[in-house]
């Protein structure tokens, strides 16, 4: 049984919710009045993200769903270190909007490692290339992400860092732990195709983006 719309719904047009989806949600957080409606359904929206990514994912082997899980589990372990210790990214905290947390970490923080491991992946796959080419293109590619959305998230309520300043440890951190995850997919032959994962990444580093300049 597929889930809804695979299958229902021509790819073109699910492609367009997404844009659409991205550019209310743009709208939503520079209107002052509804931020906090939108600041509570952000974690929804990134659930709605994997949720279209993986109903579009095709067969799902034993071997896939266990590194899919270690992706999520490694980057919810990752920052449940980082922001009780400040040794891994440096001295943050949370904020409310990614929801519910378990050790002052909220649980939408790995979904949110994991969807960009997954799209980043399924971009990089289609690189003419050997696979230490692809693993460092896809690490470059997430601290490209990371440098824009970490100058948002302090005013979407997401997380903050101590005196305002984002440590260059941050970046370096994240190049590593993704070096290791998109490692792990090559290690064990975890084939990322996805046609929804360009879509669903840009529309997400551009809405970003777009807050960036207008908040």
């Amino acid at each position: 049984m597929n889930l809804y719309p695979a299958n229902k719904l021509e790819i073109k047009e699910v492609r367009k919710f997404i844009v659409i989806f991205y550019v209310v949600g743009i709208a939503g957080f520079t209107i002052p009045f509804l931020q906090p409606v939108f600041k509570v359904i952000t974690p929804l929206a990134l659930l709605l993200g994997v949720y279209l990514l993986a109903i579009y994912h095709g067969k799902f082997s034993a071997k896939s769903l266990i590194i899919f899980f270690t992706v999520f589990l490694t980057g919810l372990l990752v920052e449940m270190i980082g922001v009780n210790t400040g040794k891994i990214f440096g001295a943050y905290t949370y904020g409310k909007t990614l929801g519910p947390m378990v050790w002052n970490t909220p649980l939408m923080i790995g979904v949110n490692w994991l969807f960009l491991v997954y799209a980043i992946a399924s971009i990089t796959e289609k690189l003419k290339a050997p696979a230490i080419v692809q693993i460092l293109v896809s690490s470059l590619m997430m601290i490209v992400y990371d440098l824009v959305m970490e100058q948002v998230a302090p005013r979407m309520d997401m997380w903050s860092w101590e005196n305002g300043n984002i440590p260059l440890r941050n970046y370096f951190a994240w190049f590593v732990i993704s070096f290791f995850l998109f490692s792990l997919l090559k290690i064990f032959r975890i084939k990322v195709e996805n046609p929804l994962a360009r879509v669903l990444l840009l529309c997400q580093f551009f809405f970003f983006l777009f807050l960036l300049i207008l908040l």
